[in-house]
């Protein structure tokens, strides 16, 4: 995949620029190419490099059948991370993060049944017998469940990694991801600190063609991911049938031996 992320791309879309040199985090200084007018410059190199690095390992997740939430709840960046996630069918949090997220992921689970079984209570007419207020009531709670949780339905167990943008704006998911040793993946800007995640993308995280960038290569990984997983099951699909169909044939091939043996045996009776 490395061949694929341009470089002059990255620059285009402004992955380059840091923020002022005087808010800088020192443990970003890998990264940094150099200073122009106050700025921290990225070294695009390095960050196509950590790109790749990424994307292989974000698409080893996808093809093992375990999902990646993407969190990113800053105003450039939310419609793009639900766009990208959705595409890709993974779930992402670009609301507020909801406490325990992930540590106390069973109330979390809690309520998005809630939010399921008033899905049933709408098909099977049993909204319909709620008065008026009480109906007006759970409408809001549906909004409300739907609003903050609404991305994570399908999402039955804990992720295998969390994928965020901007993490000094998302650290209490951070915090959690850490507490339960699941990997994090990251766009980092100059001023935050890279110690906290695994997979590092150094990269402006404020720029919304920036974090479109770099988001566009994610997607594309865990699709591919998701592809080779799909190939993978029709492989096994065939070759279970194979012995099947095998077994099928072989009555039939008995079959037609059977008179011919029969023949025989006659002839030699007649001798």
């Amino acid at each position: 995949m490395a061949n694929n992320i341009e470089v002059k791309e990255l620059l285009d879309a402004g992955v380059h620029f840091g923020h002022l040199t005087r808010r800088w985090d020192p443990n970003m200084a890998p990264y940094i190419y150099m200073e122009r007018n106050g700025i921290h410059i990225i070294n695009l190199y390095k960050t196509a490099a950590k790109i790749d690095e990424a994307s292989e390992a974000l698409k080893k997740i996808a093809a093992s059948g375990r999902k990646i939430l993407f969190v990113a709840t800053k105003k450039q960046a939310k419609e793009i991370v639900a766009e990208k996630a959705s595409k890709a069918n993974q779930p992402y949090i670009t609301e507020r993060w909801p406490g325990g997220m992930l540590t106390n992921f069973v109330t979390i689970r809690k309520a998005v049944k809630k939010m399921a079984a008033i899905d049933r209570m709408k098909k099977d007419g049993t909204f319909n017998t709620l008065s008026k207020k009480e109906r007006l009531q759970v409408d809001r709670l549906r909004a409300k469940l739907e609003k903050n949780l609404g991305s994570i339905s399908d999402m039955t167990r804990l992720p295998g990694a969390l994928f965020v943008v901007d993490i000094k704006r998302e650290h209490i998911a951070i915090k959690e991801a850490q507490k339960l040793n699941i990997p994090i993946f990251a766009m980092v800007d100059t001023n935050s600190d890279p110690r906290q995640v695994q997979y590092v993308i150094p990269a402006n995280d404020d720029a919304s063609k920036s974090i479109d960038k770099v988001m566009t290569y994610v997607s594309d990984a865990v699709i591919e991911g998701l592809s080779e997983r799909k190939a993978t099951k029709n492989e096994a699909k065939a070759t279970e049938a194979k012995p099947a169909e095998a077994k099928a044939e072989a009555p039939k091939a008995a079959a037609v031996e059977a008179p011919e043996v029969v023949t025989e045996a006659a002839k030699q009776e007649e001798e």
